[in-house]
């Protein structure tokens, strides 16, 4: 059963993400050119097991876009992190957002965010941030045009 949180223009859902689609989330994920240098091959058990966590921690929530033929066509994960900055303010983090390919240009992409901070101000956050990668100059245009600011330089360190 596909546990719907909103519908969006065109026919498409926002849904939360099934066991069942894990594996078309992580086809997202390496549909471009840094996703595709950095996930692994689409059935490895990484995946499930990080499903399974995502879904028992009630500060996470990744979700799903299904077209009208079910199919999911973009994904996105929020992260809700409560703080004693700003006041004791909740944050939300976006993460992984990834629209299809040949969705791209339709509106969908500005949808599925408009969403994503309707659904983060109703759970009570007062900030929402993400980071992208500075080579996606076109991600980055596309998030100020929703708003975003870039007022912090991210830092990254693998471990």
């Amino acid at each position: 059963m596909t546990d719907v949180l909103e519908e969006l223009h065109g026919g498409y859902i926002v849904a939360r993400a099934t066991a069942d689609r894990v594996s078309a989330i992580v086809g997202l994920l390496a549909d471009d050119g840094l996703g595709a240098g950095r996930e692994r091959p689409i059935d490895d058990p990484v995946y499930t097991d990080a499903f399974r966590a995502i879904g028992a921690d009630p500060n996470q929530l990744l979700v799903v876009v299904l077209d009208d033929s079910d199919r999911v066509v973009g994904t996105l994960q929020l992260t809700f992190i409560p703080g004693l900055s700003r006041g004791g303010a909740l944050r939300a983090q976006i993460e992984s957002v990834r629209v299809a390919s040949t969705e791209r240009g339709s509106g969908l992409g500005s949808a599925l965010l408009e969403w994503a901070i309707g659904y983060s101000r109703d759970r009570g956050a007062r900030l929402l941030q993400l980071t992208s990668d500075k080579s996606r100059s076109s991600a980055i245009a596309f998030y100020e045009r929703l708003g975003f600011v870039a007022s912090h330089e991210g830092m990254k360190l693998a471990l």
